[in-house]
């Protein structure tokens, strides 16, 4: 009896990984001041785990950021930028 619970619970735990979803955030970087900012910001940006994207215009002062919300969060990246020293802040996400 124990066997039927075991196999489901196993099956559970290695389809974890398909219920978490892509998402999308806009990050407001007001900080760049030149050319050069964005590669720090993308750079940041992408060591973070679970980020699979992340493109940043300089003009627009924002980045658009893909990332797998099981393995990180919007407080994750904003975190990531400022540590880099440009303070981001969330303006959008999308699922």
């Amino acid at each position: 009896m124990k066997h039927p619970i075991f196999l489901l619970i196993l099956v559970a735990l290695l389809a974890a990984p398909a219920w978490a979803a892509p998402k999308t955030v806009t990050l407001s970087v007001p900080g760049m001041t030149c050319a050069a900012c964005p590669i720090t910001v993308k750079t940041a940006l992408t060591k973070t785990p679970g980020v699979s994207q992340a493109n940043v215009n300089y003009e627009k002062r924002q980045a658009i950021v893909v990332f797998d919300d099981a393995k990180t969060s919007t407080a994750a990246l904003t975190r990531a930028t400022a540590d880099a020293g440009f303070p981001s802040q969330v303006v959008g996400v999308s699922p």
